[in-house]
């Protein structure tokens, strides 16, 4: 059977073509799969199980219909969602796996993450990163009203899109040198993630062995999916 990998569907009110994309893409692709692995950024915002907003309500409920027909989807946090807890996972039967974590399928194993961590030529991100990880500020933030943290939100969101539209294209893709480092620690040659929008399967050497880094498409446009199938990869465009 086939498994599944997508990240960065950014899913909101103002893109509801994706939302139904995404939903067709629950009710039949998904369906027939062995597994679903999300790797980060499944929402444009997730500010805290305790603030759903209405617009992710009917997803939730279909990637609950999706688990109950006993298909596991696994999580991760991605730079928008990394307040996804307990509550969403209840509600949504998904599982939420650590970042960097080693998965096994058909005897193989292969490192997935969401993939900003490895960005480090943008320092001033990864300093943000570590700030908004850190659990006492998770913490504070969650202490505020709904309507504080949408706001707060709104304001991180336009300060992202005017450095970003300062940054070089360079600096905002992944370094090499900590890709290789992340899987040399990790003991393995297939690397998966999201976060960068740049889909591709990047081929070098690593410990004199052959490896590969798959970056995952975004859902902006159109849908992008990754297929393994007797341990083989698919990345294909979802429309």
């Amino acid at each position: 059977m086939t498994t599944l990998f997508i990240a960065d569907l950014h899913l909101s009110d103002q893109r509801p073509a994706i939302t139904d994309l995404f939903i067709t893409f629950l009710k039949n692709e998904a369906r027939q799969a062995r597994a679903l692995y999300i790797l980060g950024d499944l929402f444009e915002a997730w500010l805290g199980d305790d603030c759903i907003l209405p617009h992710y309500q009917t997803v939730i409920a279909q990637l609950k219909q999706l688990t109950d027909s006993n298909i596991p989807v696994y999580i991760l946090h991605g730079n928008r969602d990394f307040l996804i807890g307990k509550q969403f996972c209840m509600l949504s039967g998904c599982q939420l796996l650590d970042e960097n974590t080693v998965i096994t399928i058909d005897g193989q194993r292969y490192l997935i993450m969401h993939g900003d961590a490895l960005c480090t030529d943008d320092v001033k991100y990864q300093q943000f990163r570590s700030m908004v990880r850190n659990p006492e500020w998770q913490k504070q933030l969650l202490e505020k009203t709904p309507a504080e943290r949408i706001a707060l939100a709104k304001q991180y969101r336009e300060i992202s899109q005017s450095e970003t539209a300062e940054k070089a294209s360079d600096i905002m893709d992944v370094n090499q040198a900590e890709v290789e480092k992340v899987m040399h620690a990790a003991n393995i040659t297939t690397l998966i993630h999201g976060h960068t929008h740049r889909p591709d399967i990047h081929k070098f050497e690593l410990d004199g062995k052959d490896a590969q880094r798959i970056v995952l498409g975004d859902w902006y446009e159109k849908g992008s999916v990754l297929k393994l199938n007797n341990n083989t990869f698919d990345l294909q465009v979802v429309t």
